[in-house]
């Protein structure tokens, strides 16, 4: 009889334990998907931005950023990114097209937009702290 009062307890304590993490997973994935809903990127006038290498970041729940811009003769030539993500290792691809159009109206990539914006709001932070 003591076995199977343990038995109980044990699936009784699975039971509520997965619950709690169920309930704390879809309240982090509404944080998450209202933090992504919120990010707009703007553009940045690369003219009034003077030569360096500037530092920013962004942060949605589950995806952060970090970058470092290199602005050099009111262009961007280099981006180094320090990106924590889920599933969305693909955005990474982000600097180069940021470089290439010299702005921050690039494509999103598909299957990995938060990832994206989170990214492009990173530099955007960088750029913008010199203004």
């Amino acid at each position: 009889m003591k076995s199977k009062k343990f038995i109980f307890i044990i699936v009784a304590l699975v039971v509520v334990i997965s619950a709690a993490a169920g309930v704390k997973y879809f309240s982090e994935l509404s944080s998450y998907r209202e933090a992504v809903e919120k990010i707009s990127i703007g553009e940045v006038d690369l003219t009034t931005i003077p030569d360096g290498v500037y530092s920013g970041s962004a942060e949605a729940v589950w995806v952060s950023a970090t970058v470092e811009v290199t602005i050099r003769d009111q262009q961007i030539t280099a981006i180094v990114l320090d990106h924590r993500h889920g599933q969305g290792e693909d955005a990474e691809v982000i600097p180069d097209r940021v470089i290439e159009a010299q702005s921050l109206q690039v494509d999103l990539v598909s299957g990995a937009t938060s990832s994206s914006k989170v990214i492009l709001k990173a530099i955007e932070n960088a750029l913008r702290s010199v203004q």
